[in-house]
């Protein structure tokens, strides 16, 4: 496992992380959980990706089980805020009420004295940014939070931020977590790569098999209990188009070539980037998170020429279509 600095900054985490979203809590019990934790924790991960609303909180409740048995230096834990936790009007955004009440119904929820990552889980139009920078660094300065950041937020967002908090003297945030995979590329490339050099901060991916579709299981159709199959996730049919599922079975034939499953190559084509401190993964098994594991292996054989012929495929290299 390589461990990868959160851009400019001290901290190091695995270039393979877990995420919670979606499966603990919710779609798997609290033994199978476990297994996946500690199947990523024996695998090198150290990074352990929550928030708030994953599962109405169990998600967290879940981990925070399970990690207290993990010396708690040999982890990086995260969790976030701004969806609705409540039915009042104060129970959502990125007030400074909420992030405060959020964070510490958290941190309870997890069974830690702090976070080392806490993110904003979207951009809030409604708040003054000053006021999120200022209700972060008091989370930072009475050691709840080590680092914030941002997930979703725009370069300029992020910039602004970052001005503000330089001005005023605060730390500012210094990471942000965007949806980035093989089809959704063009903010991350655009925007984000370039916020991530200018202002040092890190980036960790989420969602690397694009809701399943890049693992290869819907090249044939939606399989029967698969999740895309799943009356609750019928929003997630709409990646599954037959242009993106032609494309994968083109994929499918690289990964075979490179002795690799379609899922490894996915996620060992994100790690491709510098700026990509780690990359979340999820799991509802055990089998794989070390499947997903082998995708640092299958990096090392992303050549040059098997890049351009991923590239070829995919057809939507924001950078081409610029200058096109």
């Amino acid at each position: 496992m390589e461990y990868r600095r959160l851009g400019q900054y001290g901290l190091k985490v695995s270039e393979l992380s877990l995420g919670a979203w979606v499966t603990f809590g919710g779609q798997v019990g609290e033994e199978v959980a476990r297994d996946c934790i500690m199947a990523a924790y024996e695998a090198g991960v150290n990074f352990f990706d929550n928030a708030d609303i994953y599962a109405d909180g169990k998600a967290e409740i879940v981990m925070g089980k399970v990690i207290k048995n993990i010396k708690r230096t040999d982890l990086v834990i995260s969790s976030k805020v701004f969806w609705p936790t409540g039915p009042g009007p104060n129970d959502q955004g990125l007030s400074r009420k909420h992030i405060m009440e959020s964070c510490h119904a958290s941190l309870k929820r997890l069974g830690l004295d702090y976070l080392d990552l806490y993110f904003c889980h979207r951009y809030d139009p409604e708040v003054p940014v000053e006021e999120v920078v200022r209700a972060m660094d008091d989370l930072v300065q009475q050691g709840k939070v080590l680092y914030w950041g941002t997930s979703e937020w725009r370069g300029g967002q992020i910039a602004h931020a970052v001005g503000l908090a330089r001005q005023w003297g605060l730390y500012p945030p210094a990471v942000e977590q965007p949806q980035y995979n093989m089809f959704h590329r063009q903010i991350v490339e655009t925007e984000l790569l370039e916020a991530a050099q200018q202002h040092g901060i890190g980036l960790v991916t989420w969602s690397p098999l694009a809701s399943g579709i890049l693992t290869g299981k819907y090249n044939d159709g939606v399989p029967e209990g698969s999740r895309m199959a799943d009356p609750d996730y019928a929003w997630l049919r709409e990646f599954v188009t037959e242009e993106r599922v032609a494309k994968v079975r083109q994929l499918t034939e690289i990964a075979r070539d490179l002795d690799a499953s379609m899922a490894q190559l996915a996620v060992a084509w994100l790690l491709r980037l510098p700026q990509v401190s780690s990359v979340i993964t999820g799991a509802s098994r055990a089998g794989q998170v070390r499947e997903n594991m082998k995708a640092i292996e299958v990096k090392e054989k992303l050549t040059s020429d098997v890049l351009v012929r991923i590239e070829a495929i995919l057809g939507n290299n924001p950078k081409a279509e610029a200058s096109a």
